[in-house]
């Protein structure tokens, strides 16, 4: 298998990774990258990667490749959950973990001062070269994130195409990966297509009822701290 299956981006390591747009850049879980994968990301201008899983998920597997002790990457790793998965509503509805856009709108309506804390860092981390945003699979917290940011930044045309890369890209990791994923495996392209049609329908369901702007100004009301306009025009220059 190349890295062609499942990353379009040459980065030693590196599971289902794209470049979004400008200076935005998506992944899977960064512990799969080498030292030398850190160094390409480095080489593209990536200089903030913004972690979207909660803490517990954050170690490494015996899989991983071995890091030199004390070794850094010269890049600024920032963790920001989108979600919190002791809320009991939130994984009444999403079940093992976020797999599908049917539960983008419960994660906005449940967490949008953290959903606004992303875009806090990305807006920050814009001023200072790339940023990569990765969760699990990189697919559905980070595609909550990316599609966001592509309608904030009137990017619509690239939204169902990140998304497809994404669920194409993960698949293909399922098919050679060595630790098999305890909730999914990987599917032949006939039984694939008709649900990424599905996810598409209603992954287009939730953004024509999102006004993202709006979100992020007043995450949780007149009176909860949201973006201001330099923080908005900052994403919208990451993205072009």
């Amino acid at each position: 298998m190349t890295v062609a299956d499942h990353s379009s981006l040459p980065w030693d390591g590196a599971v289902n990774a794209h470049h979004v747009a400008g200076g935005l850049y998506r992944m899977r879980r960064s512990e799969w990258l080498s030292p030398a994968g850190w160094r390409q990301m480095r080489d593209h201008g990536v200089r903030t990667v913004v972690d979207l899983r909660n803490p517990g998920e954050r170690s490494r597997r015996p899989t991983d490749p071995v890091l030199p002790e004390g070794w850094e990457p010269g890049i600024t790793v920032v963790n920001c959950p989108t979600e919190d998965q002791s809320n009991e509503e939130f994984m009444a509805q999403v079940g093992a973990y976020l797999s599908d856009p049917a539960y983008y709108a419960a994660n906005l309506r449940l967490f949008p001062d953290r959903i606004v804390d992303v875009f806090r860092h990305l807006a920050a981390a814009g001023e200072h070269g790339a940023v990569v945003i990765h969760c699990s699979a990189g697919r559905d917290r980070t595609g909550l994130i990316v599609s966001l940011a592509l309608q904030l930044a009137g990017r619509t045309d690239l939204i169902e195409e990140q998304y497809a890369a994404a669920l194409h890209g993960i698949n293909a990791w399922h098919a050679v990966s060595p630790v098999k994923h305890p909730y999914e495996s990987h599917l032949e392209p006939a039984e694939l297509a008709p649900i990424l049609d599905a996810k598409l329908g209603r992954l287009r369901e939730f953004l024509d009822a999102t006004d993202v702007e709006a979100l992020l100004r007043r995450p949780g009301g007149d009176t909860a701290a949201g973006l201001d306009d330099a923080e908005i025009d900052a994403v919208r220059r990451l993205l072009r």
